[in-house]
């Protein structure tokens, strides 16, 4: 499925809960957690890095499927600057495009 550019169909996903970690933690650093349909829609794998866009910033986050949220709900863990009940969009990385060049002028 793809949309205008050739990108991925992305609806957005709501944040219903933000997990912060403590140093020695078993398991720690950024991560978006979401359902098999909605990985799936984006072509996601388990365990794959991804971009975490939000309101204010953009993140890379490891993504990780979990059966027991609803379609469109999504959780974090130590992504900064979410808060619960705001949109964010979790997409593929493109590895395979070289960076933009950006013109001075």
């Amino acid at each position: 499925m793809t949309g205008g550019g050739g990108s991925l169909y992305n609806p957005p996903l709501q944040v219903v809960e933000v997990r912060g970690t403590r140093r020695g933690d078993a398991e720690r650093g950024p991560a978006v957690y979401v359902n098999a349909d909605e990985a799936g829609l984006r072509l996601l794998v388990d365990g794959e890095l991804v971009r975490v866009q939000g309101p204010r910033r953009t993140e890379l986050a490891v993504v990780h499927v979990d059966g027991r949220l609803p379609r469109g709900q999504a959780v974090v863990r130590d992504v900064a600057g979410l808060v619960v009940t705001e949109i964010v969009r979790i997409s593929k990385l493109d590895t395979d495009r070289p960076p933009a060049r950006r013109h001075l002028a």
